[in-house]
């Protein structure tokens, strides 16, 4: 079952759709952003704020969220942990 990730100021993102979720200082990861955005392959959620991770997806679009990775894994963490507690009582 499908949940969604909030990733800041309203965005959420599918989390079965995530594959990492990366800081964004990194040179590599500042080259798989130029290249993404020269194919439009980027979706921009940070509402003018500084891109503090980059969400990566199975579907080759990077997602650049003002939100800190730390924040975006706890989040995506707590939901995934959530859903097991409740299948495991519904056994």
């Amino acid at each position: 079952m499908a949940k969604l990730v909030n990733i800041g100021f309203g965005n959420v993102v599918n989390s079965e759709k995530i594959v990492a979720v990366v800081n964004p200082e990194a040179a590599p990861v500042k080259r798989l952003i130029a290249h993404a955005k020269e194919e439009g392959r980027v979706i921009d959620a940070t509402q003018g704020r500084r891109t503090k991770a980059v969400i990566i997806t199975g579907e080759d679009l990077i997602i650049l969220s003002a939100l800190q990775t730390e924040t975006i894994s706890k989040r995506f963490n707590r939901d995934t942990y959530i859903l097991e507690e409740k299948e495991e009582t519904d056994v």
